[in-house]
This record gives structure tokens, C-alpha cells and sequence, in this order.
């Protein structure tokens, strides 16, 4: 065997190794809440349910408080199938909101709860 190679060995056992620092930093989000937009007002609207017995006083009461006869019309299936359209879009309102609660409260800064009023 060659002598350097046995020194060189020996030499690379006393060279230091660099010490590894580990640190561990926290950042902040900086994610500003946004304001919630404005509730939904809703119109009213008049229903009048027309039926062949009830047709020519409705459209009579229609032509004196509005000036004009319009109607528009909708089966039992489709009113059915427009009540659960509504209540589906506000199962999505809700759980869009509660996402939202979800998100708001994850990022706002930790602060003592206040104890419940007595």
C-alpha cells in the first residue's frame, strides 16, 4: 500500500466538520379580513294563484292595480322543484359563510378569550 493514502486518510479524520445551526422562524400572514359584503334585500313579490274558477276576477283585479295582465306560469312540479332550488342555494350561502368564519378565525391574532357575562 501507498503511505498516502494512509495519511490522507488521517488527515480527513481532523479536519473539523462545519457545525450546523438549526433555527426555526415564525412568519405572520398578513392576510387583511375583508368586509363581508352587504346582506340581500329582497323585492317583494305578489302571488297570485289563478285557477279556472277564480280566472277572470284575478286577471280583472290585475288589470286595476297594475294597468296590464301578465302571468306567468308554473306547475305543481315546478314550483316544488323551484323551493328546492332555493333551499340548495341557501345550503351553499351557509356553508360558503361557514368556510369563511373558518378562515377569519384561523388568521385573526391570538387574543384572550373574554369569560361568558353572568
Amino acid at each position: 500500500m501507498s503511505p498516502m493514502l494512509l495519511t490522507a486518510c488521517g488527515l480527513a479524520s481532523r479536519v473539523m466538520e462545519p457545525e450546523v445551526v438549526i433555527t426555526t422562524q415564525y412568519l405572520e400572514q398578513n392576510i387583511p379580513i375583508q368586509e363581508r359584503p352587504k346582506k340581500v334585500s329582497m323585492p317583494p313579490v305578489d302571488w297570485y294563484v289563478i285557477t279556472e274558477e277564480n280566472l277572470e276576477e284575478k286577471m280583472a283585479e290585475l288589470q286595476t292595480n297594475t294597468g296590464n295582465v301578465v302571468v306567468f306560469g308554473i306547475t305543481p312540479k315546478g314550483y316544488e322543484n323551484l323551493a328546492l332550488g332555493i333551499a340548495d342555494m341557501r345550503r351553499y350561502i351557509k356553508d360558503q359563510q361557514a368556510i369563511i368564519v373558518y378562515y377569519e378565525e384561523a388568521l385573526a391574532e391570538d387574543e384572550e378569550p373574554t369569560p361568558p357575562a353572568e
